[in-house]
């Protein structure tokens, strides 16, 4: 009778079901021995969707897009040594914006640590302050099965942040067929397993912190602008149209808000920002409610910088520092839907505002030239935003592509749900995270994605082929980082050899080895077509959409020219 391995598995599996219990219903896992309690315990629970890569780095951004679009915690299985250690960077985008992803590691017990065992490395606070940290020790009848169900309860309250949790197991790790009876050890915990709930039933604690109605009165007595920045689809954005029209305030909308699109918003500041009707208007406002953070134009940073605020609010649905120009404000805490019932009074300069309306639909007007012509990466980015479905998600890669939407997305009654991984704003994972997100929601998904950002990730074409949903991977290839032609690189020489990095590769070989649909339009109307395709083709596709490598940034500043000159 194998008693250590059945002690293993019997904490695995309770490890297992509290975290179930405690919401966790997606279980990404990655093959290795040291993890095999874990694994066993996985396999044999039904209450998990589980899903599997080879890749650990990979795996934990495909959880970090589950735990995004699912909004609940999402657990990663993998084996010790480095393969922990691939998780790191999806740590670390979940840390910066707050997912709840538990790491479930693995790992050699402490006399097998710093003496040369093979695959053993030291493993605890391996995320340094990026995650939450729960050490368990090596499986052991000594240590009360009641203290490990309240480890996992106390490390999971109110979890806004990965959680890693290290497994030290002894082997041998497989158990045989007789098994252990541990029916004393497991006696403290009948209830528990008569029961469905965790073993601390505690509820989910609540903050807000909301300005009086006199201090409402006052901050709405002046020329206010308000300022969406990083928001989810669970977080109701769409109050803020309320707040705006209430307040007869303009509301500027950052790509990350869900906003973006909507009517009744200013949809291209950041190129508004050339226009010096629109600049001289904007100096006019006084008071400002930035509602989350994070944002992406850095012309936005510097108005919210350099503009003398007589006051300055900031709102966040929880408590965190999210100001990179550290100005004087007050700071506010709660949900979206308390800002419109707020006692805002009579505002005394309603509409205050409303030429940059008009000054907004100029540029709109302006934009529809990328609507036909030639293909290229700013059309591209522009019929993306007008032609995919309202019940779609779009999900937009770092660098140039995110840009591109935040500058010509056009307005539309509805728009799709928009994903990013802006906490880190890496190029690394973005497919899988899409993945990820494709998984949870079950719902055609779109991935916007450069070429450098997709050769970064091309390992993870492997979830994308096990979709079965519309996926749309289109890669917009301008042979290399082309973001860095718009960087003040001190040589062109320079340029080439150190940032843009171009490489001359495309991707139908890629989606061949991966048996995926290829399309590579050659005008927007086959674009149009292209995604059309794709979008009616159960499982992923790609679409790659290959220019000259320094056009974009030829067209961005050309742009910039013609609003500074004609507005």
């Amino acid at each position: 009778m194998n008693r250590c391995a059945d002690l293993n598995l019997l904490w695995a599996r309770l490890l297992l079901e509290e975290l179930h219990r405690l919401g966790v219903r997606h279980l990404c896992l990655a093959p290795g021995s040291r993890s095999t309690p874990l694994t066993l315990a996985a396999a044999e629970h039904d209450g998990f969707a589980r899903h599997t890569h080879f890749d650990e780095r990979g795996l934990g951004f495909a959880a970090l897009g589950l735990a995004k679009a699912s909004a609940s915690p999402v657990a990663i299985i993998t084996t010790s040594g480095t393969a922990v250690a691939n998780l790191y960077p999806a740590v670390i985008e979940a840390f910066q914006t707050g997912v709840p992803l538990v790491v479930l590691s693995g790992d050699r017990p402490p006399e097998l640590i710093d003496c040369g065992a093979n695959q053993a490395i030291n493993q605890p606070a391996i995320f340094a302050d990026y995650a939450r940290r729960l050490d368990l020790p090596a499986a052991s009848e000594n240590f009360p099965a009641t203290a490990l169900l309240s480890q996992i309860d106390h490390a999971m309250a109110d979890l806004n942040r990965p959680l890693h949790i290290n497994c030290m197991y002894r082997e041998p790790l497989y158990p045989d067929a007789q098994r252990s009876d541990f029916s004393d050890y497991l006696a403290p915990l009948h209830a528990w397993r008569n029961d469905k709930r965790a073993w601390i039933d505690a509820p989910t604690q609540s903050h807000s912190a909301l300005p009086c109605p006199s201090d409402c009165q006052h901050f709405a007595a002046g020329k206010g602008v308000i300022i969406a920045g990083t928001l989810t689809p669970e977080q109701d954005p769409r109050q803020l149209l309320a707040l705006s029209r209430q307040l007869g305030w303009p509301l500027i909308a950052d790509s990350q808000s869900q906003l973006r699109q909507a009517e009744g918003v200013i949809h291209h500041m950041d190129q508004l920002w050339h226009h010096s009707d629109a600049k001289t208007l904007l100096a006019q406002a006084d008071r400002v409610l930035l509602v989350g953070g994070r944002l992406l134009s850095k012309r936005l940073l510097t108005y919210l910088n350099t503009q003398e605020w007589q006051s300055f609010w900031h709102y966040l649905p929880e408590r965190k520092a999210l100001d990179p120009n550290h100005r004087q404000k007050r700071s506010f805490v709660g949900s979206l839907s308390l800002l419109p019932t707020l006692l805002w009074g009579n505002p005394k300069y309603s509409g205050w505002a409303e030429p940059l309306q008009a000054l907004n639909a100029e540029l709109e007007q302006r934009f529809h030239q990328f609507e036909q012509g030639p293909l290229t990466e700013l059309s591209a980015a522009r019929t993306l935003s007008a032609q995919l479905p309202a019940q779609a998600q779009l999900f937009i890669g770092n660098s140039l592509p995110i840009r591109l939407y935040d500058m010509l997305a056009k307005p539309r009654d509805r728009a799709p749900t928009l994903w990013t991984n802006r906490g880190a704003s890496g190029i690394d994972g973005l497919l899988a995270t899409a993945c990820g997100v494709a998984l949870a929601k079950g719902e055609p998904t779109l991935l916007s994605i450069g070429d450098l950002s997709l050769l970064h990730d091309l390992n993870s074409l492997t979830l994308a082929r096990q979709l079965t949903t519309p996926f749309v991977i289109l890669a917009m290839n301008n042979d290399g980082g082309s973001i860095f032609n718009l960087l003040p690189v001190p040589t062109e020489q320079l340029r080439q050899d150190y940032y843009r990095l171009g490489h001359g590769l495309t991707f139908e070989g890629s989606a061949t080895q991966f048996q995926l649909p290829y399309h590579r339009p050659d005008s927007l109307t086959a674009l149009q077509s292209a995604l059309d395709t794709a979008l009616s083709h159960a499982g992923a596709s790609v679409i790659e959409v290959v220019v000259p490598a320094g056009e974009s940034a030829e067209l961005i500043v050309e742009l910039a020219r013609q609003i500074q000159t004609h507005g």
